[in-house]
């Protein structure tokens, strides 16, 4: 059997870490497996769908690398739906209910004031046409709701092992509202039957769902798919990420210059056995996936470990490859410019702070004018990459200065910086005319 997965997300806003992550596991799980991935557009609500959301999944996805194999879009197949709709009333399997929603709040409050679970009690099956007919009089228009079979519905999931959910226990689902719109549960079962999903991954959250899925995938006569249900996301702390998910869209990462790999690498293996590494790329991270190093308990988002890996993507980064993000920087200052600086930069933009330490102008930082004046006669008339060692050997001699009391001073003077690439690198970038003006006291 050949792996083919989808990701379904709605275009009612941004692209986050949570949803991400639920693209990148399918998205692994099918390509460490030669399988397909589907791109589903969830845009069946018509009202809250937006052409710009819709574009600006596709831009993230492709910017991430998760290229799709098949793409569709929900609201051109409401003709599948209603198909799938009309021979489940047939069946007697979707029934309509007419209990506004205020009626409904007041049942449960019944139930639970009773000790009772809030389920609907299915009152609407009672009705006879002559009551319909009288709700349809008043204006109602009905809602429909799929009848559940209350039996216990078990699988084998690929990431939480054995798992059953009870049926009876729950209330029958709304598939489509009072105003003929279609939820998200009957039109996925649909799609996933007509586009041959072989496996559904998503979030734990909607385990309970599943087992009422499974019942419409056999009710309309379907195989049923394998399931992997993730835990969810928390933050750092522990805490749910859930209500934070709005501030770590995609878009935003990708303006604040993180890199792709990092990203796709820290939500690939947080939550895993793996070492939380960057990978060398999307496949390498593929081919190391399997649901069995998945633990169970909530994977931790920690943007400090973000960053890490971030920076570990920055620096692995040879000059090929950045030399055309250099060039749109306009900081192309080379090769050895390049391999100079990254090992010294968090994100890739950093590096045009890297260039104006080379280029100038810098504003020199120089706390002892006697030592920099001492400097800048020993300074060689060749600047090459033997001229640090040596110039700071001279320099040592002459002041007595020795560790840090002889190079920070030289650092600060030539970078304004206290921190920063290695100088024996550096000073041939700067070039000696720089030199000599900045241990003047000049910026330059």
């Amino acid at each position: 059997m050949s792996v083919k997965v989808r990701f379904a997300p709605s275009p009612t806003g941004k692209l986050h870490v949570g949803n991400v992550r639920t693209a990148l596991v399918n998205w692994l799980f099918a390509k460490g497996q030669g399988g397909s991935f589907v791109l589903r557009i969830d845009d069946t609500d018509l009202v809250r769908s937006t052409q710009e959301s819709e574009d600006n999944i596709e831009i993230d996805l492709k910017w991430l690398g998760l290229t799709w194999d098949e793409r569709y879009n929900q609201s051109k197949r409401f003709d599948r739906y209603e198909e799938a709709a009309a021979r489940l009333k047939a069946e007697g399997r979707l029934y309509p209910c007419y209990e506004t929603a205020d009626e409904l709040d007041r049942r449960r409050k019944v139930q639970l004031s009773r000790g009772q679970p809030p389920i609907y009690d299915r009152a609407a099956l009672s009705l006879t046409d002559a009551e319909k007919a009288a709700f349809e009089a008043e204006g109602r228009r009905p809602h429909w709701r799929f009848k559940l079979e209350g039996k216990r519905v078990a699988w084998e999931d690929l990431a939480r092992g054995h798992a059953e959910v009870d049926t009876a226990s729950m209330s029958d689902p709304v598939l489509i509202r009072e105003d003929g719109l279609f939820l998200y549960t009957l039109p996925s079962v649909v799609d996933d039957i007509d586009m041959e999903i072989t496996h559904i991954i998503r979030g734990e959250d909607h385990v309970t769902n599943t087992g009422a899925q499974i019942e419409i995938f056999e009710a309309l006569g379907a195989k049923v798919p394998g399931f992997a249900h993730m835990p969810l996301l928390v933050g750092a702390d522990g805490t749910a990420l859930s209500k934070r998910l709005g501030s770590l869209a995609i878009m935003d990462m990708r303006a604040d210059g993180y890199e792709p790999i990092a990203i796709t690498s820290h939500l690939g293996k947080i939550g895993t056995s793996d070492n939380l590494e960057v990978a060398a790329s999307l496949q390498e991270l593929g081919e190391a996936f399997a649901f069995s190093k998945m633990g169970r308990s909530p994977a931790r988002y920690d943007t400090a470990d973000l960053d890490r890996l971030n920076a570990q993507a920055v620096h692995a980064i040879d000059y090929a490859e950045a030399k055309p993000r250099l060039e749109a920087l306009g900081v192309d200052l080379g090769e050895t410019f390049w391999n100079t600086v990254k090992g010294n930069l968090n994100r890739f933009g950093d590096v045009v702070d890297m260039a104006k330490i080379v280029t100038g102008p810098v504003t020199p930082v120089i706390e002892d004018a006697a030592f920099a004046a001492a400097a800048l006669e020993l300074l060689p008339d060749t600047i090459d990459a033997d001229a640090w060692s040596t110039w700071t050997g001279a320099v040592k001699d002459k002041t007595g200065a020795k560790g840090k009391g002889l190079f920070m001073p030289l650092r600060l003077a030539l970078t304004g910086q206290a921190h920063g690439p290695d100088m024996a690198a550096m000073i041939p970038l700067i070039g000696r005319e720089r030199l000599v003006q900045r241990l003047k006291g000049e910026a330059a």
